[in-house]
């Protein structure tokens, strides 16, 4: 199935590694010009050449900490308006009420919670009358509540809740807000979050990998699995999908348990 991507522009945040690289390298191969946006710069140097050299896209990269307004209303001002915005960067940490203090709470909304909103925000109104897509990349955790990620089930359902309340009236404006709400995916972040929770469930964070055990299928997602439903949701193939979360995670928050 041809996404007939090419000759759009995308904006991929947190596009240095993960499932933000591997949109990046997806949109390419459809034929997407994009604007990669991370700290990481290097890492994205490197992307960038690999992207061009393969794919013949233009490819830009924005070395920023987005954890910051300014450092956001920077990165609109550099990329201009763009097709499809794919929000992605956020680093929401693992831990229980007690673990978890106050100060990694902000932290962690400002980057993901409040980055992907003001972000949202700026690129919205270039998009609208244009066939824009704003594909907010979310966590199952905000639909299957988890004590042990209180701080990520609260900020993602926050943007579940944000992206059907936007993405429903937004095909007025002729613009499209869609989430992707993946479960555990087999990347840096994803280790971090199990060994949190070997801690609190086995007492040992070098045990994270007994875990596996109890997800469908013994396996996490791919990140190339969760970039394939992103670049749909963003093509013209979901022409009429807006409003609404997709979860992508072997029928996790469909049997109400984490793992």
């Amino acid at each position: 199935m041809k996404l007939d991507l090419t000759n759009k522009t995308a904006l991929i945040t947190g596009a240095s590694k993960g499932i933000g690289l591997a949109v990046a390298q997806v949109f390419a191969a459809e034929g997407c010009h994009l604007h990669l946006a991370a700290r990481n710069g290097a890492a994205m140097e490197v992307a960038k050449g690999e992207l061009e050299a393969a794919y013949g896209v233009r490819v830009t990269v924005h070395a920023l900490d987005l954890s910051s307004t300014s450092a956001m209303e920077q990165l609109v001002q550099a990329v201009g308006p763009v097709d499809i915005l794919v929000n992605n960067a956020g680093d929401i940490p693992a831990g229980s009420l007690e673990v978890v203090d106050d100060a990694a709470w902000r932290q962690g909304f400002d980057l993901k919670v409040f980055g992907y909103i003001t972000l949202s925000r700026a690129f919205y109104k270039m998009m609208k009358g244009r066939d824009g897509v704003i594909v907010n990349v979310i966590g199952n955790s905000g639909e299957n509540w988890d004590a042990s990620y209180i701080a990520g089930s609260t900020g993602n359902a926050a943007l579940m809740s944000f992206t059907k309340a936007l993405g429903g009236a937004s095909l007025n404006d002729g613009v499209r807000v869609v989430g992707v709400n993946p479960g555990p995916v087999a990347t840096d972040r994803m280790l971090k979050i199990m060994k949190r929770k070997a801690i609190d469930m086995l007492g040992d964070e070098s045990r994270w990998e007994e875990l596996f055990d109890k997800y469908p299928g013994k396996r996490p997602a791919t990140s190339e699995e969760v970039a394939d439903l992103v670049a749909f949701l963003a093509s013209p193939r979901a022409a009429y999908i807006t409003g609404t979360n997709v979860t992508i995670d072997g029928g996790i928050s469909a049997r109400g348990s984490v793992i």
